[in-house]
Order: C-alpha cells, then structure tokens, then sequence
C-alpha cells in the first residue's frame, strides 16, 4: 500500500497532514488491544475540515497509515522531541494516555521497528522532500503547513486544557519572524485568548526539519483542539456546525500565509 496520498495543487504552499492515516497492517492489528484498535489518537477528520484547500490551488500530502504503525512526525533515531517530557515514540507501544497498545508480549521488535521506517516512514519523508522541492523551484519560496489536531485535554502529556490554535514554528527557528506573525494576527482576529504561539506545542520533527528560512523554505505547524470541530470521545464524529465556526480561521490563516509567499516569490 502506498503510504500516502497527495493532491496536486499550483501555490506555494503545502499542507502536510501526518497523523489522519488509520490503516494498519491486519497482522499488526491481531496483536493488539481493542482500545487501540479503535485509534484514539488519530487526528481525525482533518482532510474535511481543510477540504477548501484545494479550492485554494494548495498541494495536500497526507499519510495512510495510522501514527500507531509508525509516526511520521518522529525523527528516524527517535530522539525525543521535548526533552524531559513523556514521549510518544517513532513506533509507539503506548497511546496518549498510557495505555499499551499491544497485547502482553506482542510489541514490536527492533527488526520488526526498522522494516516500518523503511517502508512507511521514509517513502512518506521522500514524496515530502520532492514536493517542497519542486514548490521552491517554480516560486522561488516554499510554506509547508504541518496540519495537527489533538484532544483538548490529555494530562499525561500536558497540563490543563489546551487553547484552541497551538501555533508552532521551533520558537522562531523554522519560519521568517514576518510570517509568523501574520499567521498569528490571522488566527488572533477570530480570538486573541484562543491562540498560543510556540508554547506547548512548538513544532514537531517536521517543522524543525523542513524549516530553512535562510533558503526561502519556511514551515509551521498548527495543533488544532478537536474540541473546535469534533467529538473528543469515540466514535470521534464530525460536528459540521462546530466546524463551521473554526474554518474561516484555518482558510484566513492559510490565505495569510499564501499572500505572504506570493509578495516574496
């Protein structure tokens, strides 16, 4: 199975969604619980709330697997991402909340890890490198949009209930300080009190790593609060009214960010 799909787009922009995968493996899937089965930490629905992307002429890549084959936003040596902090893993065996993922005893080997970096993970981290290539080569600038959503509240992993738009650019280091900026102002208009910049959620390994501001190649990353858009328990359903009330932000911000490329191209 290809480990992602992708649709073409014209602007210098592209929207990578990461974690709205939830295939996996049927031999994978006998061994583990009936809790992950369900996949609770899915960023679900993302595709259809940013569906006016492509009325925008953006380029989407998004993954097919689940994050719980392998998570694309890790680093390939699984270094940790927040020092000092829980850690979910390049091939997690627990979920947000602690739970195992795996039936006793039936958790991946090192060989077993190694064979769903070079399958899943890389291919992914290719076609992403190729397309922001090629953006960065007819526009002479590249945006990537690491697009992310979380439970609103996860008190393993953070403190409190999250805002509603974690805005991150690796403190600064991944995107040029203007464009931060307007990204923020645009998502601070729909609400300043619902918008932080570079706190809990600063960036993960693909904003630190595709983020080259020195080469016209800037990323960001947006964890949006499911609670915006969606049920935070399962079934996970899509809300339309909810997210009718989130989406002009997310197209404001994305509108934002295209204006800024295009004066800079």
């Amino acid at each position: 199975m290809n480990p992602y799909r992708f649709t073409p787009g014209d602007a210098p922009l592209l929207m990578n969604i990461p974690h709205v995968g939830t295939a996996i493996p049927a031999a994978v899937e006998a061994r583990m619980t009936e809790r992950a089965l369900m996949r609770p930490d899915t960023d679900w629905h993302l595709d259809r709330l940013y569906d006016f992307a492509n009325e925008l002429g953006i380029p989407t890549l998004q993954a097919v697997w689940s994050r719980y084959v392998v998570d694309l936003n890790r680093p390939p040596d699984d270094a940790p991402l927040y020092p000092g902090q829980v850690s979910t893993g390049l091939v997690p065996v627990q979920d947000f909340a602690g739970n195992p993922l795996y039936l006793s005893g039936a958790q991946p080997d090192d060989e077993e890890k190694v064979e769903r970096l070079k399958t899943c993970w890389l291919p992914y981290h290719q076609r992403l490198e190729r397309e922001l290539a090629s953006i960065h080569r007819k526009h002479g600038i590249a945006i990537l949009f690491d697009c992310h959503s979380i439970v609103s509240e996860v008190p393993r992993l953070f403190e409190g209930r999250l805002p509603d738009f974690n805005l991150g650019s690796a403190a600064g280091g991944a995107c040029d300080a203007g464009l931060r900026l307007e990204l923020a102002e645009a998502l601070g208009d729909f609400g300043e009190d619902r918008l932080v910049v570079d706190g809990r959620f600063k960036g993960g390994f693909i904003t630190r790593q595709y983020g080259d501001p020195d080469n016209r190649i800037h990323a960001f990353q947006l964890e949006l609060s499911m609670a915006t858009y969606c049920e935070e328990e399962a079934p996970w359903s899509y809300l339309p009214n909810k997210a009718a009330e989130v989406r002009p932000a997310l197209r404001a911000m994305l509108e934002a960010a295209l204006a800024w490329a295009r004066k800079r191209g």
